[in-house]
């Protein structure tokens, strides 16, 4: 029996068959995308991928971001302390006041401190409350995030 409540977003679904079917063809064994959703589908207990489509939609609701952010909005703010200009790529709630927000930076941004060494982020997901930050902290007691409008 199938657990609505515990079935990913498409989003994820759409991913996952990204990532089996890059797998699948490294390993030497090509297959459609179609044929790995279809097999995605089945591990999920559907009979095909049109089913499990159709319950992935109906379950799927437009969610807005707190203070009326939503996907594809232009944003702005501090991730780890460092200045970024992007988009919201997608969201999704969790419990009823949090959500898990995908942003893609016009410019990937370096969220190592150190002089000697760098590590850029051109997308990352984090969490926000309703007042546009991170509930987690930096070392400094920062928000690991600051949203707001660009």
């Amino acid at each position: 029996m199938v657990n609505f409540q515990d079935l990913p977003t498409r989003m994820v679904i759409k991913a996952q068959a990204k990532r089996l079917r890059a797998k699948l063809r490294a390993d030497g064994t090509p297959i459609s995308h179609s044929k790995t959703l279809e097999m995605l589908a089945h591990q999920h207990g559907f009979k095909d991928w049109n089913s499990f489509n159709a319950t992935l939609q109906k379950q799927a609701t437009p969610f807005i971001v707190p203070n009326g952010y939503h996907v594809g909005d232009r944003v702005q703010g501090r991730y780890l302390g460092q200045f970024f200009r992007g988009h919201i790529h997608g969201v999704e709630a969790i419990g009823s006041d949090h959500m898990r927000l995908t942003l893609d930076f016009d410019e990937p941004v370096d969220v190592v401190t150190f002089d000697s060494f760098s590590a850029f982020r051109k997308r990352v997901q984090c969490v926000i409350g309703p007042k546009g930050q991170s509930p987690q902290k930096t070392s400094n007691g920062e928000p690991q995030l600051c949203l707001g409008k660009a």
